[in-house]
């Protein structure tokens, strides 16, 4: 999925090959983050006389074509800072449980750590105790994983190593805690039992935890005792622990294994004839429909449903890395956009083994199951969709004969977007929520068990991104939600609908929530910088999971600016030097996404550290969030339909000229773009069509022709290439690799299972076949790669390519600059003014932003 690369782009140089191919005014307004702090946005903390590029020597070109000075020094520090803590992520927990009781499990590597460990913050305390360290549990071994393991965690974009993920026991006394190949189970000290961290069984004893907050707490709970699973060779695939704790199901080539937590020998329950796999989820369902298993426990843990998948009819594509010709290449089942499908349905067999039943439904008019739920007092229920997603029903499973019934299901003429929480199930059985956008933006009503409707929760204007779970009353519920999309809070809603909604958050930022058993895990991405995790628990009683990470050590100067494109409005944010001066005019760097499901423009201060470091080398750094991107409504997201390039590059430009025209500082002349993935479309796309704009790009993994990526993606926006051919020629880069004027930097991993090199190979080659050149950096990467030297090395890259190509504008490009502001200035005249455009709207009640 390429929303998933949203963050900066994270490629890591292991080769470079470059290839020549033959061919031819001053912002008033203070940081709305330096707002906060009391600083004006050229007083930010660290805007001294010996901060970065505080020398004098930033680009002072004003005219079209002058000589600039030198470039500022690069900020080493922070770069180095950035690279080794995976922009200041390491460090930070994640949430993976929370028990019955109220404890929060969560999983947490060290500030410059990859490796992480497991820990509980036990309920009623604010002390966290290690439950399991990655080392002890390997007691010296070397982690491994088999390539489908590789493969799904590219998937998940799980960059860490160590404990990623869990499965936990109805009563979460029992953990299974898979560290690469092996299996371990801990069992938790049951209730009352208080203590300090046991020794593993298995393992060598665990390091103590780190240092707690200063508060009085009692000693916690700890894992009294961990054993490991024998799995009787090969490599356990998404293996997962019963409701009871007593056993363990994973997939294993192509079949189903159980084994008991008791120990003895694991059984083969399922025998899949040849071509056929069961258990897995194929690779649409894992990349594009945020479905990663294949196999599910019943709620009594008797039954196993699984997928049976016949991918007879898909291509096999060969992913090799060439860098490492000793390695055999990685075979893949990837439908490209087009072609065959993976078959999919489902089966049913006994936890102890026997003939499976098959669960059946419309596989032609549905042919993608999107998401499977099986809770207690519920049936088990699926989501399929069409292959142009544009029908989706939601389906109840008869266990005794196998068939379906429906629901409720929906119909739009574009697309239907099909989230984890489009369904859920209350605990009593009586009735379920239903996400839906068929008002215009996203809401949430209220269905009996037969599927009739029966009222209304969360009504359009909320803002809705995010149904989380339920208070341990059932009365309420926990949602995501915001009117503003570039910020997001956490709520509790009632059940009943109406009035008494509570926001659990304020003061902008970017907050999510993990919850279960009544409780309450806030992840906050704060305005003023800084990641934290409330834990409020089913009582009120609130606690902080604590952090490690490093924090960085400057204050973006980022400010946020309104614009009208088109006649809809379009958020920015703007980025300039901490040493601005007003007087001089700066290059432009635009960083771009601009694809469905993913923002850039948010409100948080941490996401703009780069933006900030790149500002300071003598740029201003622009992003900016045109129509395809979501919450602003499903006109606003389905405006792109059929068409992934028109519109999109029509709000980067417009917003573009009209930044440049409300801040002189903003030398449109000398604009440089980049992005990752869907960012790397567009920015290979903007060179390519726009010369006129763009003076350099770089592309990072781009995709340049949409009939090379995957179906269930592709065909969700563009459908197929037969039923759109015309849209498939426009978006296509090849289609304009004549047109190449600008200088064009192209990186990509060789190994890269999603956006395949094939992508840039081919662009290549239409370059060459066009008598034109450009740059390419190949590295020996997937889409995916954390080395800090590797990130170190792709920064100052991109910022030499840049400096290079924006250090004097071009004469063609300053000369339609200049033709473009005397003809909007002499519009203006005849009209003897114009409307401010780009001026922030009236606040609104109980807007907590800063003004």
């Amino acid at each position: 999925m390429l929303r998933a690369m949203l963050a900066r782009p994270r490629l890591h140089l292991t080769m470079a090959l470059l290839l020549v191919l033959p061919g031819a005014c001053k912002d008033s307004r203070p940081s709305r983050f330096a707002q906060l702090q009391g600083s004006a946005a050229g007083d930010a903390p660290g805007a001294t006389g010996d901060a970065p590029g505080a020398t004098g020597d930033a680009p002072g070109a004003t005219g079209a074509t002058g000589t600039p000075t030198a470039w500022p020094a690069l900020d080493e520090e922070l770069l180095a800072a950035s690279a080794a803590t995976m922009r200041f992520r390491l460090g930070t927990p994640a949430p993976l449980a929370i028990t019955p009781q109220g404890a929060v499990l969560y999983r947490r590597t060290g500030a410059r750590e990859r490796v992480a460990d497991l820990y509980e913050l036990p309920a009623g305390s604010d002390q966290p105790v290690l439950l399991a360290s990655a080392a002890a549990l390997l007691a010296g071994g070397v982690e491994q994983l088999s390539d489908a393991e590789k493969a799904r965690r590219e998937r998940t974009r799980t960059s860490t190593r160590g404990v990623v993920d869990i499965s936990m026991s109805q009563d979460g006394r029992r953990i299974l805690a898979p560290v690469g190949e092996r299996l371990f189970v801990l069992d938790r000290q049951p209730a009352g039992q208080v203590g300090a961290p046991a020794a593993a069984a298995t393992a060598p004893a665990a390091p103590a935890a780190p240092a707690a907050p200063a508060a009085p707490a009692a000693p916690a709970p700890a894992a009294s005792s961990v054993r490991e699973l024998s799995t009787g060779g090969g490599f356990p695939f998404d293996p997962q622990l019963s409701p009871d704790g007593s056993r363990v199901v994973w997939n294993h080539d192509g079949d189903l294994w159980v084994t008991s937590v008791a120990g003895g020998k694991p059984a083969r329950i399922t025998q899949h004839p040849a071509g056929l796999e069961y258990g897995v989820a194929e690779f649409v369902a894992q990349e594009e429909l945020e479905r990663r298993r294949g196999t599910w426990w019943s709620p009594d843990g008797k039954l196993l449903a699984f997928q049976r998948t016949d991918a007879r009819q898909m291509e096999t594509l060969y992913v090799a890395d060439a860098r490492h010709p000793e390695k055999a290449p990685v075979p893949f089942l990837y439908p490209r956009a087009g072609k065959p499908n993976a078959k999919v349905d489902l089966g049913l067999v006994p936890a102890s083994g026997g003939a499976p039943r098959w669960i059946t439904w419309d596989l032609a008019r549905y042919p993608y199951l999107a998401q499977v739920h099986w809770t207690k007092n519920a049936p088990l229920t699926l989501i399929v969709l069409s292959r142009d997603q544009t029908e989706l029903a939601a389906l109840a499973v008869d266990l005794a004969t196998g068939a379906t019934s429906v629901l409720v299901s929906e119909r739009d003429a574009t697309w239907l977007n099909a989230p984890t929480d489009l369904l859920t199930w209350l605990p009593d059985g009586s009735g379920f929520l239903w996400r839906t956008e068929s008002p215009g933006s996203w809401t949430l009503d209220r269905y009996d068990a037969k599927g009739q409707r029966v009222g209304s929760v969360v009504g359009p204007q909320a803002g809705l991104r995010e149904v989380c779970g339920l208070s341990a009353d059932g009365r309420d519920l926990f949602i995501e939600a915001a009117a503003d999309p570039r910020e997001q809070h956490v709520w509790r809603w009632p059940l009943a609908g109406g009035d008494g909604a509570t926001a659990l958050t304020s003061g902008g930022g970017v907050h999510s929530a993990t919850c279960k058993h009544g409780a309450v895990v806030i992840r906050s991405a704060l305005r003023d910088g800084g990641v934290r995790h409330q834990v409020i628990r089913a009582d009120g009683t609130r606690a902080e999971l604590p952090s490690v990470a490093e924090r960085p050590t400057l204050v973006p100067t980022t400010t946020f600016a309104n614009v009208s494109v088109e006649g809809h409005m379009q958020y920015a944010a703007i980025t300039r030097p901490r040493t601005f001066d007003a007087g001089r005019k700066y290059p432009v760097l635009l960083y771009v996404y601009a694809g469905p499901h993913a923002k850039v423009v948010v409100d948080s201060r941490d996401e703009y550290v780069m933006d900030q470091w790149y500002a300071d080398a003598g740029f201003i750094v622009v992003r900016t969030d045109g129509r395809g991107t979501p919450d602003r409504g499903r006109d606003y997201e389905r405006a792109i339909s059929r068409d992934l390039i028109t519109l999109p590059m029509t709000d980067q430009l417009g917003a573009l000229r009209k930044l440049g025209r409300k801040y002189p500082e903003l030398d449109l002349a000398r604009v440089g773009v980049f992005g990752w993935s869907f960012g790397g479309y567009m920015s290979a796309m903007a060179v390519l069509m726009h010369p006129e704009i763009f003076a350099a790009g770089i592309a990072g993994a781009p995709v340049t022709d949409w009939e090379l990526y995957d179906s269930a993606y592709t065909e969700r926006y563009m459908k197929e290439p037969k039923d759109n051919p015309e849209g498939y020629r426009r978006t296509s880069a090849l289609t304009y690799a004549d047109r190449l004027e600008r200088p064009l930097l192209m990186i990509h991993g060789i190994s890269d299972d999603n956006v395949h090199f094939a992508h840039t190979l081919a662009l290549i080659e239409a370059l060459y076949a066009a008598g034109k050149r450009a740059q390419v950096v190949t590295l020996s990467a997937t889409h995916m790669v954390p080395d800090p030297k590797l990130v170190l090395a792709r920064e100052k890259i991109q910022i030499d390519f840049f400096r290079e190509h924006l250090a004097v504008a071009r004469p063609e490009i300053a000369a339609r600059v200049e033709a473009e502001r005397r003809a909007v200035d002499d519009d203006r005249e005849r009209r003897f003014g114009d409307k401010a455009d780009g001026e922030p709207p009236p606040a609104r009640p109980g807007d907590r932003r800063a003004p």
